[in-house]
Protein backbone atom coordinates (compact mmCIF):
# COMPACT_ATOMS: atom_id res chain seq x y z
CA UNK A 1 0.00 0.00 0.00
CA UNK A 2 1.53 3.56 -0.91
CA UNK A 3 1.74 6.00 1.55
CA UNK A 4 -1.33 8.19 1.48
CA UNK A 5 -3.52 5.51 0.31
CA UNK A 6 -7.19 4.90 1.76
CA UNK A 7 -7.31 1.25 2.69
CA UNK A 8 -9.73 -0.57 0.90
CA UNK A 9 -13.13 -1.58 3.25
CA UNK A 10 -14.78 -5.22 2.42
CA UNK A 11 -18.29 -5.09 4.20
CA UNK A 12 -20.04 -8.40 4.46
CA UNK A 13 -23.84 -9.02 5.22
CA UNK A 14 -25.26 -11.83 6.93
CA UNK A 15 -28.33 -13.33 5.58
CA UNK A 16 -29.56 -15.29 2.44
CA UNK A 17 -27.45 -15.02 -0.15
CA UNK A 18 -28.74 -15.21 -3.74
CA UNK A 19 -32.50 -15.07 -3.47
CA UNK A 20 -33.39 -14.31 -6.78
CA UNK A 21 -32.05 -17.98 -7.58
CA UNK A 22 -34.42 -19.44 -4.83
CA UNK A 23 -37.01 -22.17 -6.42
CA UNK A 24 -40.30 -20.85 -4.50
CA UNK A 25 -41.54 -18.76 -7.73
CA UNK A 26 -40.90 -21.71 -9.83
CA UNK A 27 -43.82 -23.68 -7.66
CA UNK A 28 -46.05 -20.69 -8.05
CA UNK A 29 -45.81 -21.00 -11.90
CA UNK A 30 -46.14 -24.36 -11.85
CA UNK A 31 -49.53 -24.25 -9.95
CA UNK A 32 -50.56 -21.16 -12.32
CA UNK A 33 -49.85 -23.08 -15.73
CA UNK A 34 -51.14 -26.39 -14.25
CA UNK A 35 -54.34 -24.17 -13.30
CA UNK A 36 -54.66 -22.37 -17.22
CA UNK A 37 -53.84 -26.10 -19.01
CA UNK A 38 -56.77 -27.59 -16.66
CA UNK A 39 -59.10 -24.61 -17.78
CA UNK A 40 -58.42 -25.24 -21.38
CA UNK A 41 -58.98 -28.59 -21.70
CA UNK A 42 -61.92 -28.29 -19.54
CA UNK A 43 -63.33 -25.29 -22.54
CA UNK A 44 -61.69 -28.17 -25.29
CA UNK A 45 -64.38 -30.72 -23.80
CA UNK A 46 -67.02 -28.25 -23.30
CA UNK A 47 -66.78 -27.46 -26.79
CA UNK A 48 -66.96 -31.06 -28.37
CA UNK A 49 -69.49 -32.63 -25.71
CA UNK A 50 -73.79 -32.45 -26.77
CA UNK A 51 -75.82 -30.94 -24.88
CA UNK A 52 -77.12 -34.29 -23.17
CA UNK A 53 -73.20 -35.07 -22.22
CA UNK A 54 -73.31 -31.23 -21.04
CA UNK A 55 -76.53 -31.31 -19.13
CA UNK A 56 -75.21 -34.70 -17.68
CA UNK A 57 -72.06 -33.14 -16.55
CA UNK A 58 -73.91 -30.38 -14.71
CA UNK A 59 -76.06 -32.83 -13.24
CA UNK A 60 -73.41 -35.08 -11.73
CA UNK A 61 -71.30 -31.82 -9.95
CA UNK A 62 -74.73 -30.42 -9.04
CA UNK A 63 -75.66 -33.83 -7.41
CA UNK A 64 -72.98 -36.55 -6.96
CA UNK A 65 -75.46 -38.70 -5.52
CA UNK A 66 -77.60 -38.62 -8.42
CA UNK A 67 -78.46 -41.89 -10.49
CA UNK A 68 -75.83 -40.39 -12.87
CA UNK A 69 -73.16 -40.99 -10.34
CA UNK A 70 -71.69 -44.74 -9.51
CA UNK A 71 -69.73 -45.73 -6.10
CA UNK A 72 -67.63 -43.38 -4.53
CA UNK A 73 -66.75 -40.42 -7.25
CA UNK A 74 -67.09 -42.92 -9.72
CA UNK A 75 -68.69 -42.02 -13.26
CA UNK A 76 -71.44 -43.91 -15.53
CA UNK A 77 -69.93 -44.96 -18.55
CA UNK A 78 -72.83 -44.77 -20.54
CA UNK A 79 -72.79 -41.15 -19.60
CA UNK A 80 -69.66 -40.42 -21.69
CA UNK A 81 -71.13 -42.77 -24.64
CA UNK A 82 -74.13 -40.28 -24.36
CA UNK A 83 -76.53 -43.36 -23.75
CA UNK A 84 -78.90 -44.24 -21.11
CA UNK A 85 -77.21 -45.10 -17.49
CA UNK A 86 -76.62 -48.42 -16.73
CA UNK A 87 -76.36 -49.78 -13.13
CA UNK A 88 -72.76 -50.88 -12.71
CA UNK A 89 -72.68 -54.65 -11.40
CA UNK A 90 -71.07 -54.52 -7.69
CA UNK A 91 -69.44 -56.97 -5.45
CA UNK A 92 -71.70 -60.68 -5.76
CA UNK A 93 -73.35 -59.30 -2.02
CA UNK A 94 -76.50 -61.43 -1.72
CA UNK A 95 -78.63 -58.29 -0.64
CA UNK A 96 -76.83 -55.95 -3.29
CA UNK A 97 -78.67 -58.65 -5.89
CA UNK A 98 -81.85 -58.50 -4.56
CA UNK A 99 -82.41 -55.02 -4.21
CA UNK A 100 -80.95 -54.60 -7.77
CA UNK A 101 -83.68 -57.13 -8.78
CA UNK A 102 -86.00 -55.78 -6.58
CA UNK A 103 -85.84 -52.38 -8.52
CA UNK A 104 -85.72 -53.96 -11.92
CA UNK A 105 -88.46 -55.43 -11.04
CA UNK A 106 -90.34 -52.38 -9.46
CA UNK A 107 -89.56 -50.72 -13.19
CA UNK A 108 -90.85 -52.92 -15.21
CA UNK A 109 -93.87 -53.15 -13.32
CA UNK A 110 -94.41 -49.57 -14.11
CA UNK A 111 -93.34 -49.96 -17.56
CA UNK A 112 -96.21 -52.12 -18.27
CA UNK A 113 -98.76 -50.25 -16.34
CA UNK A 114 -97.64 -46.84 -18.32
CA UNK A 115 -98.22 -49.36 -21.16
CA UNK A 116 -101.48 -50.82 -20.17
CA UNK A 117 -102.96 -47.14 -19.45
CA UNK A 118 -101.68 -45.92 -23.12
CA UNK A 119 -103.26 -49.29 -24.60
CA UNK A 120 -106.86 -48.23 -22.59
CA UNK A 121 -106.75 -45.01 -23.63
CA UNK A 122 -105.73 -45.61 -27.47
CA UNK A 123 -108.73 -48.24 -27.48
CA UNK A 124 -111.20 -46.32 -25.72
CA UNK A 125 -110.72 -43.19 -28.26
CA UNK A 126 -110.60 -45.93 -30.98
CA UNK A 127 -114.11 -46.92 -29.58
CA UNK A 128 -115.17 -43.43 -29.60
CA UNK A 129 -114.24 -42.57 -33.12
CA UNK A 130 -115.55 -45.95 -34.50
CA UNK A 131 -118.90 -45.41 -32.67
CA UNK A 132 -118.97 -41.67 -34.21
CA UNK A 133 -118.67 -43.35 -37.58
CA UNK A 134 -121.60 -45.89 -37.23
CA UNK A 135 -123.71 -42.60 -35.77
CA UNK A 136 -122.91 -41.14 -38.62
CA UNK A 137 -123.76 -43.67 -41.50
CA UNK A 138 -126.79 -43.86 -39.33
CA UNK A 139 -128.27 -40.54 -40.12
CA UNK A 140 -126.46 -40.94 -43.86
CA UNK A 141 -128.89 -44.04 -44.61
CA UNK A 142 -131.53 -42.98 -43.27
CA UNK A 143 -131.13 -39.47 -45.10
CA UNK A 144 -130.86 -41.61 -48.15
CA UNK A 145 -134.33 -44.29 -46.90
CA UNK A 146 -136.10 -40.19 -46.59
CA UNK A 147 -135.30 -38.97 -49.61
CA UNK A 148 -133.81 -41.82 -52.29
CA UNK A 149 -137.19 -43.04 -54.56
CA UNK A 150 -135.58 -46.31 -54.70
CA UNK A 151 -136.40 -46.59 -50.68
CA UNK A 152 -139.63 -45.34 -50.81
CA UNK A 153 -141.85 -48.28 -51.46
CA UNK A 154 -139.92 -49.88 -48.32
CA UNK A 155 -139.74 -46.81 -46.47
CA UNK A 156 -141.76 -48.77 -43.54
CA UNK A 157 -139.96 -51.79 -43.51
CA UNK A 158 -136.37 -50.61 -43.16
CA UNK A 159 -135.53 -50.49 -39.53
CA UNK A 160 -132.28 -48.98 -38.11
CA UNK A 161 -130.83 -49.18 -34.59
CA UNK A 162 -127.16 -49.56 -32.91
CA UNK A 163 -126.74 -52.83 -31.12
CA UNK A 164 -124.09 -54.54 -29.47
CA UNK A 165 -122.48 -55.56 -32.56
CA UNK A 166 -122.83 -52.38 -34.25
CA UNK A 167 -125.47 -50.69 -36.93
CA UNK A 168 -128.19 -53.31 -37.90
CA UNK A 169 -130.04 -51.99 -40.95
CA UNK A 170 -133.35 -54.53 -41.08
CA UNK A 171 -135.53 -55.17 -44.21
CA UNK A 172 -139.05 -56.73 -42.71
CA UNK A 173 -141.62 -58.47 -44.45
CA UNK A 174 -145.04 -57.24 -44.42
CA UNK A 175 -148.46 -58.93 -45.32
CA UNK A 176 -148.81 -57.59 -48.80
CA UNK A 177 -144.99 -56.74 -49.08
CA UNK A 178 -142.96 -59.70 -48.55
CA UNK A 179 -139.28 -60.21 -49.27
CA UNK A 180 -138.87 -63.42 -50.96
CA UNK A 181 -141.76 -66.01 -52.71
CA UNK A 182 -143.15 -67.93 -50.06
CA UNK A 183 -140.98 -70.56 -49.23
CA UNK A 184 -138.01 -69.77 -51.37
CA UNK A 185 -135.19 -67.89 -51.81
CA UNK A 186 -135.82 -66.00 -54.88
CA UNK A 187 -135.87 -62.49 -54.16
CA UNK A 188 -138.37 -60.00 -55.13
CA UNK A 189 -137.27 -57.14 -57.14
CA UNK A 190 -137.70 -54.26 -54.70
CA UNK A 191 -135.54 -55.51 -52.18
CA UNK A 192 -133.08 -56.62 -54.33
CA UNK A 193 -133.18 -52.93 -55.67
CA UNK A 194 -132.99 -51.54 -51.87
CA UNK A 195 -129.57 -53.83 -50.72
CA UNK A 196 -128.32 -52.04 -54.33
CA UNK A 197 -128.80 -48.61 -52.98
CA UNK A 198 -127.17 -49.99 -49.65
CA UNK A 199 -124.85 -51.49 -50.92
CA UNK A 200 -122.08 -48.26 -51.38
CA UNK A 201 -123.48 -46.48 -48.35
CA UNK A 202 -122.05 -49.51 -46.31
CA UNK A 203 -118.94 -49.32 -48.12
CA UNK A 204 -118.09 -45.57 -46.60
CA UNK A 205 -117.01 -47.33 -43.44
CA UNK A 206 -113.74 -50.04 -43.54
CA UNK A 207 -116.22 -51.84 -41.18
CA UNK A 208 -116.76 -55.37 -42.47
CA UNK A 209 -120.89 -56.70 -42.47
CA UNK A 210 -122.88 -59.51 -40.88
CA UNK A 211 -125.75 -61.03 -43.07
CA UNK A 212 -128.61 -62.97 -41.52
CA UNK A 213 -131.71 -64.20 -42.63
CA UNK A 214 -134.85 -65.26 -40.41
CA UNK A 215 -137.84 -66.62 -40.84
CA UNK A 216 -141.28 -66.53 -38.65
CA UNK A 217 -142.08 -70.25 -37.15
CA UNK A 218 -144.32 -71.87 -40.08
CA UNK A 219 -142.36 -74.96 -41.08
CA UNK A 220 -142.13 -77.70 -44.04
CA UNK A 221 -144.18 -80.46 -44.51
CA UNK A 222 -143.37 -84.07 -42.18
CA UNK A 223 -140.35 -85.57 -43.46
CA UNK A 224 -139.02 -82.32 -45.16
CA UNK A 225 -135.46 -82.40 -45.55
CA UNK A 226 -135.28 -78.78 -46.68
CA UNK A 227 -135.93 -76.54 -42.91
CA UNK A 228 -136.36 -72.87 -42.24
CA UNK A 229 -132.36 -73.57 -41.28
CA UNK A 230 -131.36 -73.74 -45.18
CA UNK A 231 -134.04 -71.18 -46.24
CA UNK A 232 -132.84 -68.79 -43.84
CA UNK A 233 -129.17 -69.45 -45.11
CA UNK A 234 -130.55 -69.47 -48.60
CA UNK A 235 -131.97 -65.82 -48.46
CA UNK A 236 -128.98 -64.08 -46.72
CA UNK A 237 -126.61 -65.53 -49.36
CA UNK A 238 -129.50 -64.32 -51.83
CA UNK A 239 -128.76 -60.34 -49.74
CA UNK A 240 -125.00 -61.19 -50.18
CA UNK A 241 -125.20 -61.43 -53.69
CA UNK A 242 -127.52 -58.20 -54.80
CA UNK A 243 -125.12 -56.68 -52.08
CA UNK A 244 -122.10 -57.35 -54.36
CA UNK A 245 -124.43 -56.62 -56.90
CA UNK A 246 -124.75 -53.22 -55.67
CA UNK A 247 -120.59 -52.93 -55.70
CA UNK A 248 -119.95 -53.96 -52.18
CA UNK A 249 -116.31 -55.64 -51.91
CA UNK A 250 -116.43 -59.60 -51.13
CA UNK A 251 -114.21 -59.32 -48.86
CA UNK A 252 -115.68 -56.86 -46.18
CA UNK A 253 -118.56 -59.72 -45.78
CA UNK A 254 -117.20 -61.48 -42.63
CA UNK A 255 -120.12 -63.94 -41.81
CA UNK A 256 -123.60 -65.02 -43.87
CA UNK A 257 -125.44 -67.03 -41.91
CA UNK A 258 -129.37 -68.03 -41.48
CA UNK A 259 -131.07 -68.33 -37.89
CA UNK A 260 -134.47 -69.69 -39.06
CA UNK A 261 -136.97 -68.98 -36.34
CA UNK A 262 -134.60 -68.99 -33.33
CA UNK A 263 -134.24 -65.25 -33.06
CA UNK A 264 -138.51 -63.71 -33.77
CA UNK A 265 -138.48 -60.00 -33.54
CA UNK A 266 -141.87 -60.24 -32.64
CA UNK A 267 -141.65 -63.05 -29.15
CA UNK A 268 -145.21 -63.18 -28.54
CA UNK A 269 -146.09 -64.01 -32.30
CA UNK A 270 -144.09 -66.17 -33.81
CA UNK A 271 -145.38 -66.64 -37.09
CA UNK A 272 -146.18 -62.83 -37.50
CA UNK A 273 -144.74 -61.35 -40.54
CA UNK A 274 -141.97 -58.97 -39.06
CA UNK A 275 -139.93 -62.08 -38.15
CA UNK A 276 -139.42 -63.16 -41.85
CA UNK A 277 -136.36 -60.57 -42.49
CA UNK A 278 -132.94 -60.19 -43.07
CA UNK A 279 -130.55 -58.35 -40.94
CA UNK A 280 -127.60 -56.32 -42.13
CA UNK A 281 -125.46 -55.34 -39.04
CA UNK A 282 -122.15 -53.04 -39.63
CA UNK A 283 -119.99 -54.76 -37.16
CA UNK A 284 -117.76 -52.76 -34.90
CA UNK A 285 -114.07 -53.38 -35.70
CA UNK A 286 -113.65 -55.67 -31.91
CA UNK A 287 -116.81 -57.91 -33.02
CA UNK A 288 -115.70 -58.21 -36.88
CA UNK A 289 -111.69 -59.15 -35.32
CA UNK A 290 -113.21 -62.24 -32.90
CA UNK A 291 -115.43 -63.69 -35.56
CA UNK A 292 -112.38 -63.85 -37.72
CA UNK A 293 -110.69 -65.70 -35.16
CA UNK A 294 -113.37 -68.36 -34.18
CA UNK A 295 -114.82 -65.81 -31.55
CA UNK A 296 -111.99 -66.45 -29.50
CA UNK A 297 -112.28 -62.38 -28.48
CA UNK A 298 -115.68 -62.52 -27.41
CA UNK A 299 -116.71 -63.23 -23.55
CA UNK A 300 -118.86 -66.35 -22.79
CA UNK A 301 -121.14 -64.52 -20.32
CA UNK A 302 -121.85 -61.56 -23.08
CA UNK A 303 -123.07 -63.71 -25.87
CA UNK A 304 -124.82 -61.95 -28.47
CA UNK A 305 -127.20 -63.60 -31.11
CA UNK A 306 -126.21 -62.43 -34.85
CA UNK A 307 -129.05 -60.63 -34.58
CA UNK A 308 -127.54 -58.03 -32.60
CA UNK A 309 -129.39 -58.85 -29.37
CA UNK A 310 -127.86 -60.03 -26.40
CA UNK A 311 -128.87 -63.86 -25.41
CA UNK A 312 -128.34 -65.91 -22.54
CA UNK A 313 -128.18 -69.26 -25.08
CA UNK A 314 -126.41 -69.84 -27.82
CA UNK A 315 -128.23 -70.52 -30.95
CA UNK A 316 -128.31 -74.32 -31.77
CA UNK A 317 -126.93 -73.64 -35.42
CA UNK A 318 -125.46 -71.25 -37.33
CA UNK A 319 -124.33 -72.75 -41.25
CA UNK A 320 -121.35 -71.90 -43.00
CA UNK A 321 -120.77 -70.28 -46.14
CA UNK A 322 -120.11 -73.83 -47.44
CA UNK A 323 -122.89 -75.67 -45.94
CA UNK A 324 -125.08 -72.33 -48.03
CA UNK A 325 -123.02 -73.42 -51.12
CA UNK A 326 -123.97 -76.88 -50.54
CA UNK A 327 -127.95 -76.02 -49.66
CA UNK A 328 -128.00 -74.27 -52.76
CA UNK A 329 -126.63 -75.93 -55.08
CA UNK A 330 -128.73 -79.19 -53.80
CA UNK A 331 -132.20 -77.51 -54.00
CA UNK A 332 -131.45 -76.44 -57.88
Amino acid sequence: MEKGAQPIIIIKKKGHGHGHHGGSWKVALADFMTAMMAFFMLMWLLGSTSKEEQKAISGYFNDPGSEYAIGEGGANPGLIQAEQPQAESHSNDPQTEDRSDHDNSEQNTQTQTAEQISEAKLKKEMERIEKEQLEQLQAQVQKEINEDPVFQQMKDQILIDLTALGLRIQIVDKDQRPGFDVGSARMKPYIEDVLKALAPLLDKVQNKISVTGHTDSTTYGAGATYTNWELSADRANSARRALLNGGYPDAKVATVQGMGSAAPLVADKPDAPLNRRIAIIVLKKAVADALSNGGGGLNSNDLVNPDGNIDSQPKPHIMTQKEVDAAIDAKR
